[in-house]
């Protein structure tokens, strides 16, 4: 299975910044990030639409600058990455990368940084369908994926070839064995979030999924490894 150090390894480090970054891909296969653009048109890494929690600014995103969320620290000294800064570190570093796209309507500007500095393994993800399908036409050759967590999702399979994705990716409660099987009848990935225990882990490998997120990907490893050797992933390739 892959192992997905979600927002880089928010369980260790300050979510989305590239300090998680660099730790996140000591052992993970992909890290993963969320992307929103500043007032200016860039794309930088944060999760929440304003900076309340993560930042010691306040409000939205959309309403700084990128020289101004520069100014901002992002937990312990760390800045607001931009896509950019991101692609360079996981070019570097031989990473993949899984690119959640959070804000629909920005897949053109997004696609458009990631075409200047394209990773060899690169994920684009979305809850949103139009985003996923955006994110398709705009890069063909890259695969995409659907998130979805809700209950009222009862053909996440459906939704997922009616936009051309490649996976699914299922919050953890939300996997059963008839969801994997159906996924993979369907030629799909499954990608469940966010999975931090041992015992989750292992039950995912029972399920059969594909890979999954974790906040903290050395531990995740670990647990993979105590689980037999064949649930390690060689860690250079999707499949």
């Amino acid at each position: 299975m892959l192992i997905i150090g979600h927002r880089g390894a928010r369980g260790l480090e300050p979510e989305n910044t590239l300090r998680a970054l660099r730790r996140g891909m000591e052992c993970a296969d992909f890290v993963e990030v969320d992307l929103r653009l500043a007032r200016d048109g860039i794309p930088v890494a944060i999760h929440d639409a304003t900076l309340n929690r993560t930042t010691d600014g306040t409000g939205p995103v959309k309403n700084y600058t990128i020289e101004e969320l520069k100014r901002l620290d992002a937990g312990e000294g760390e800045t607001i990455p931009t896509l950019r800064e991101i692609l360079k570190l996981v070019c570097d570093r031989g990473a993949g990368l899984v690119v959640e796209i959070k804000e629909p309507g920005t897949e053109a500007v997004i696609a458009s940084g990631i075409m200047d500095l394209m990773p060899d393994r690169l994920i684009l993800v979305s809850f949103n369908l139009e985003s996923v399908a955006m994110a398709k036409r705009l890069l063909p050759g890259v695969q995409a994926g659907l998130i979805y967590s809700k209950e009222t999702v009862v053909d996440p399979v459906g939704l997922a070839r009616q936009v051309q994705a490649d996976i699914i990716l299922p919050r953890w409660d939300r996997v059963s064995r008839e969801v994997v099987e159906q996924a993979h009848k369907a030629g799909l990935l499954v990608f469940p979030w966010t999975l931090n225990t041992q015992e989750d882990v292992e039950e995912a490998a029972r399920l059969g999924v594909d890979g999954f997120a974790t906040d903290d990907p050395c531990a995740a490893r670990r647990y993979l490894q105590a689980s037999g050797p064949g649930r390690v992933h060689p860690n250079r390739t999707l499949r």
